[in-house]
């Protein structure tokens, strides 16, 4: 990484309040000073420049999120990002991804047609040879492997999933491109993978000469407006004070619902991301049925006949939110009351993809359009890591790093 000491504006003093101080203290450190007003910027900074900054390489990219988490992590500390490579599967997201990083080389491609499946770190492929030239130096790694296969909700093919093996795929690039840190992000159900890949991964990385640390993270704890937990893996080669320590130096008190996207309520636009899905006539029932009743649960009569009888596991689906609690894990499903609790709280609707967006902790000036149709804008936001979590983790090895 570039000695941040000899950059202008490159101090790692917080904004406002002590950076360091435990969750006890109060507040933490939060985007650009205020999370509340991050969330609500119309504005996209000025990530990219030609002076000193971070090199950045984000494998399975999707929108964006961990990549635009450390787009502000850099913004903060007054450096440059540059993003020599950026990595997905699939078309939409890309589009999305390039719409928001116009200065990034983002590509849509199989990352496991970039790197080798070898375990053995010997020689490089060709494709490999021609990758690390064109990289060239890379200070943080980041990628969040596929997870379906991992996740608690994927009854059919949980963690048996082959796509699980592009999770080892993170420390082959480590390998190919050598970077100075490494965040990888995914489900806390990755751990119990049966082939071991996490393991496996994480004593390659090990191998290579990187410090390892693997924990759980609570996002309600970091500021994110819903229940979603995920877990985290970083490896650095210098000297870091850790998971813990980073997520102590930006606790915040849980923020609900009102403090994300109270002043949505009435929006008006015609755009994808500011419109409600239209309701199935059955599905407005029971929105109206909450509402006429005054219940954030629908009671089993008014349920479809699979439910009916409660025979049911997830009570949160056809549910009405809370203004006072954070939301449930968003979803791809979020347009749908039949895919979980995402009735609005105040609104005979659903919640719109801007809202989602919010609650996923995207600001407003990060746009989804590009994807072209509802049922993607909603796939890649249910998809996509709240960019809080990797902002943290970058800006504690940032200043780890400088200090």
């Amino acid at each position: 990484m570039n000695d941040l000491s000899t950059i202008p504006g490159s101090g790692c003093e917080p904004a406002t309040g002590d950076l360091f101080a435990p969750a006890s203290a109060g507040v933490g450190k939060q985007i650009n000073g205020s999370d509340h007003d991050f969330l609500r910027k119309q504005q996209v900074p000025p990530f990219f420049s030609k002076g000193a900054g971070l090199s950045l390489v984000d494998l399975f990219c999707g929108a964006g999120g961990i990549s635009l988490g450390i787009a502000e992590a850099a913004y903060d500390l007054g450096l440059s990002l540059h993003i020599p490579l950026a990595v997905d599967f699939e078309p939409t997201a890309v589009k999305v991804y390039k719409d928001n990083f116009k200065f990034a080389d983002a590509i849509q491609a199989n990352v496991s047609d970039l790197f080798s499946s070898s375990d053995q770190f010997d020689n490089l492929t060709d494709t490999e040879q021609q990758l690390r030239a064109r990289v060239g130096k890379v200070d943080i790694l980041v990628g969040g492997p596929p997870c379906q296969g991992h996740s608690d909700l994927n009854n059919y093919s949980r963690r048996n999933d082959p796509k699980n093996s592009l999770y080892f795929v993170m420390a082959r690039a480590a390998y190919v491109l050598q970077p100075s840190h490494i965040i990888i992000e995914n489900v806390l159900g990755a751990r119990h993978d049966k082939n071991g890949v996490v393991h496996k991964t994480i004593s390659a990385l090990q191998e290579l000469g990187y410090r390892v640390e693997m924990a759980p993270v609570d996002l309600t704890i970091i500021g994110v407006p819903q229940t979603r937990r995920r877990l985290i893996i970083v490896a650095t080669k210098s000297a870091t004070e850790g998971i813990t320590k980073a997520v102590e130096r930006f606790t915040t008190p849980v923020r609900n619902l009102e403090w994300a996207i109270k002043d949505l309520e009435d929006s008006h636009s015609s755009s994808l991301e500011e419109t409600p899905s239209r309701p199935s006539k059955d599905n407005m029932a029971r929105i109206n049925y909450l509402f006429d009743n005054d219940i954030n649960d629908l009671p089993n009569h008014m349920r479809p006949p699979c439910h009916a009888h409660g025979n049911h596991s997830y009570k949160s689906i056809y549910g009405r939110l809370k203004w006072s609690q954070p939301s449930q894990t968003i979803t791809s499903g979020f347009y749908s009351m039949c895919m979980g609790r995402y009735v609005h709280p105040s609104r005979r609707r659903t919640l719109t993809a801007r809202e989602a967006a919010r609650l996923q902790f995207f600001p407003d000036y990060f746009k989804f359009n590009a994807a072209g149709s509802r049922t993607a804008i909603a796939k890649i936001i249910g998809n996509a890591v709240p960019p809080k979590l990797s902002y943290i983790f970058a800006y504690s090895l940032i200043c780890d790093n400088r200090t």
